[in-house]
């Protein structure tokens, strides 16, 4: 049984620490935490400026109209995600292949996915002045914050701390900034202007801080499951790093070795790490309201997006080592598939 290190522990609980900091200092509606309970003030200070200039003039930030033009396109998303069972290559991962269009694995990780929380952001500093607002709601801001912390550990640390990354194709790494610049978009644009700027906007779409806090729980929930299981993988890959160092002193050549998760989630299923970032995403949803078309649209787009590779997944490790080998497996979905 692998052992995740004591610092991986360590890591994931400043990590939720400093999210649960970022999403409750000096919040009023949760007076039985004092303000000075965090020694580091976390929050985060969307300050409303009015000088910074639009890098693209009524879409970044969006304009109303063109929020709504995005939106509706958006929605539209599955159409294309769904286009990947009609083909069983994916350029990255376990089904990489050598070809002149790959971009480092580190290298295009990062910089496909950056741009959805900088996009954000800048959003956030930006388009409320457009309009008039001088501040905005603190569901607000820590929505915005709760976006951030994932795509902090997602964009910036993931890549970091992978002990190998396969070459992404181009055309992957691609269609995944469009993703992130479109997704970034509506959200903080939603979050910034055009969702409740006010606390009686949020009322009135019949929200609750019991809706809220559940929709918290399920985010951290899914954000440490999503963690742990990414830890899990890392762990066979430093395993694998090991074997061959080993072998290369040796003298002798090393393949490249494939094994079947065990640990945590992956005793149940083959894909864990995905799951539990729909589960993330939808407390995310849950946390914004219903009425947030955004967060909707996302863990939609994310499913359409990740279930097709789920099953592709699925059908490679049963071709790889047997039936026998996954038997008892989910692929993605307890209790369903």
């Amino acid at each position: 049984m692998v052992a995740t290190k004591p610092t991986n522990f360590i890591f994931i609980s400043v990590f939720v620490n400093l999210a649960v900091a970022s999403s409750f200092h000096r919040n009023p509606h949760f007076p039985l935490i004092p303000n000075n309970l965090f020694q580091v003030p976390i929050a985060l200070d969307f300050r409303i400026t009015h000088h910074i200039m639009a890098i693209v003039q009524d879409w970044l930030p969006a304009s109303q109209e063109n929020y709504e033009k995005l939106l509706f396109w958006w929605k539209l998303y599955p159409l294309v995600a769904s286009l990947q069972w009609t083909v069983s290559w994916y350029g990255m991962g376990k089904t990489s292949v050598q070809s002149k269009l790959n971009i480092p694995g580190r290298i295009a990780w990062m910089t496909m996915e950056v741009p959805g929380f900088i996009t954000l952001l800048y959003i956030m500093s930006t388009l409320p002045a457009q309009h008039g607002i001088t501040d905005l709601p603190w569901q607000n801001k820590v929505l915005a914050g709760l976006f951030v912390i994932h795509y902090t550990y997602r964009a910036v640390i993931f890549p970091i701390i992978q002990p190998s990354m396969s070459p992404i194709h181009v055309l992957v790494w691609a269609n995944a900034i469009l993703f992130q610049l479109s997704n970034a978009t509506c959200i903080g644009s939603w979050l910034a202007a055009y969702g409740p700027t006010t606390q009686v906007e949020w009322e009135a779409q019949n929200w609750s801080v019991l809706q809220f806090s559940i929709g918290l729980v399920l985010f951290y929930v899914g954000l440490a499951a999503n963690y742990f299981s990414d830890e899990e993988l890392r762990e066979i890959r430093r395993s694998q790093m090991r074997r061959q160092a080993k072998l290369k002193q040796q003298g002798k050549t090393a393949d490249k070795h494939y094994e079947v998760p065990q640990n945590g989630l992956f005793r149940y299923m083959l894909y864990p790490h995905y799951f539990m970032e729909w589960v993330e995403w939808l407390g995310y949803w849950v946390a914004a309201g219903v009425a947030c078309t955004p967060a909707r649209c996302f863990l939609v787009n994310e499913f359409f997006a990740m279930l097709p590779r789920a099953v592709s997944g699925g059908k490679w490790y049963k071709e790889k080592f047997g039936e026998d080998k996954i038997k008892g497996k989910y692929v993605i979905i307890p209790g369903v598939y």
